[in-house]
């Protein structure tokens, strides 16, 4: 398949596609030559694909790019410890994240119940994100 069908099949723009060449994650066919059924461009396999979907999925999950290119190293010498312990690194910033995000959603909960109870005065929601004057008492 050509690039584009390529990007399209793995739902990112070819330029995502040139971007892991470049980041060495994906690797850059050779060009066909130019006469025969390739017409000179570069033809990209079902391997290929399956590749470009890991590294979207493994992005999902969290994992940069440089994470994801050590994940694929480790695919190719089978070092599931090593895998194993990326995995759970990431699982560990999730639940950090998750932790974060419970109580932003609580203070976020606390003021609109606050707000709500209001008929008048300035809005807690609004006040809460205006920053600190120093200086004035």
């Amino acid at each position: 398949m050509t690039i584009a069908k390529l990007a399209k099949a793995g739902g990112v723009g070819v330029e995502t596609v040139r971007y892991y060449q470049r980041r060495g994650l994906m690797a850059e066919p050779e060009r066909g030559g130019g006469s025969g059924s390739t017409g000179g461009f570069r033809r990209y396999s079902d391997e290929d694909l399956q590749r470009l979907r890991f590294i979207k999925a493994a992005q999902a999950a969290g994992f940069t790019l440089a994470e994801i290119g050590e994940l694929l190293a480790l695919d190719a010498t089978d070092d599931r410890a090593r895998a194993r312990q990326m995995a759970r690194a990431r699982i560990a910033a999730i639940d950090e994240k998750i932790v974060e995000l419970a109580t932003a959603r609580d203070a976020l909960e606390r003021l609109a119940d606050q707000c709500g109870g209001m008929e008048a005065g300035p809005c807690p929601i609004l006040m809460s994100f205006e920053p600190v004057q120093s200086g004035q008492a």
